[in-house]
């Protein structure tokens, strides 16, 4: 084992692991990349890596500064957590209807939360928007604009795919996840086509999100909705703008929470609804390119983030979802 000279380095190189219930289900080998093992346990720990050190190095963040950001929590947690490492403070807007313990956990990380109602995008109250404002009206205050800040796709591009290529030694089919900013899909597909073009990018989208039909139809519609936190967009961030997707699949609430049972249930993974909707969607992929392929998959967060929701028996009644056999006394 090697000593991380501090504690960013501990960001990336997350472990790759072969999923036994969806490889056997699908009749291709399917693997899940880990995020949860980053030190904000979830995927955007990356990005807001990137975005703080783009930041830096254009010269917008001086010593002292805030970072300011809209978001479902995860890509909050992770910047909290840099601007920690880093000397900044945080200031971190989130919808109201997000998990309790994303809030708690950014409250308990320093940052200041503000919550909002939950609006669509169009609306001037919507998160991202409301996060712009702040950081307007903050002085010596960035805004990190993780949706059409291509700093985080370069995450993706320059760590992500050369981690994902390197440890699945050249010899990978296709990959596969859902979208939010669009950064990680984007950035890992870009970076992967750059060893081989013969590798299926596949969207996975959740329902009510816009870009299963975009890229299947070429027309940004939405149809039904999903409680899945952190996924699923209505417009093509400048993340995504590129994105080399080569076919897609839409995913419902319902089989996502099939694998987050499953998944927990026979392999100790306990994980949250996007994970669970990429692992359904990397079922379909491994289905379409046949048996034998080798498929990889983003693990985003772990579902102990979610203990509230996903993981609380009346919750999951109240959505119209069933709970698990565990939780139904």
């Amino acid at each position: 084992m090697t000593i991380a000279q501090d504690t960013l380095a501990l960001i990336g190189n997350t472990p790759l692991v072969r999923l036994a219930g969806p490889s056997e289900a699908s009749g291709a080998e399917i693997f899940g990349k880990c995020e949860f093992t980053n030190p904000g346990a979830s995927i955007k720990d990356r990005a807001a890596l990137y975005i703080i050190n783009d930041a830096e190095e254009k010269g917008q963040l001086q010593p002292g500064g805030t970072i300011v950001e809209g978001t479902a929590g995860n890509t909050g947690i992770g910047i909290a957590l840099v601007a920690n490492a880093k000397g900044y403070k945080s200031i971190i807007v989130m919808p109201e209807t997000q998990s309790r313990e994303k809030m708690d956990t950014l409250r308990a990380l320093g940052a200041e939360l503000v919550t909002v109602p939950a609006a669509p995008f169009s609306n001037p109250g919507h998160f991202v928007h409301t996060s712009r404002r702040i950081a307007e009206e903050t002085p010596n205050a960035i805004w990190a604009n993780q949706f059409d800040n291509i700093a985080n796709r370069k995450a993706h591009i320059i760590g992500t795919s050369e981690e994902i290529w390197a440890q699945m030694e050249g010899r990978i089919d296709g990959f596969t996840c859902s979208a939010g900013t669009g950064g990680t899909i984007a950035g890992v597909g870009l970076g992967l086509k750059q060893k081989s073009e013969a590798v299926t990018i596949a969207l996975t989208d959740p329902y009510g999100a816009a870009l299963y039909n975009y890229y299947a139809h070429g027309e940004l519609k939405a149809e039904g909705s999903s409680v899945a936190e952190g996924i699923g967009q209505s417009r093509i961030t400048a993340n995504l703008e590129g994105a080399p997707i080569d076919t897609q699949f839409r995913v419902s609430d319902a089989e996502g929470m099939v694998w987050v049972e499953r998944l927990l249930a026979e392999e100790g993974l306990c994980l949250g609804l996007s994970s669970g909707i990429n692992v359904a969607g990397a079922i379909e992929l491994g289905r379409k390119l046949g048996p034998g392929s080798r498929i990889v998959t983003m693990l985003c967060d772990t579902g102990l983030r979610y203990l509230s929701t996903l993981y609380n028996r009346d919750w999951l009644v109240s959505k119209g979802l069933t709970p698990f056999p565990w939780l139904a006394d």
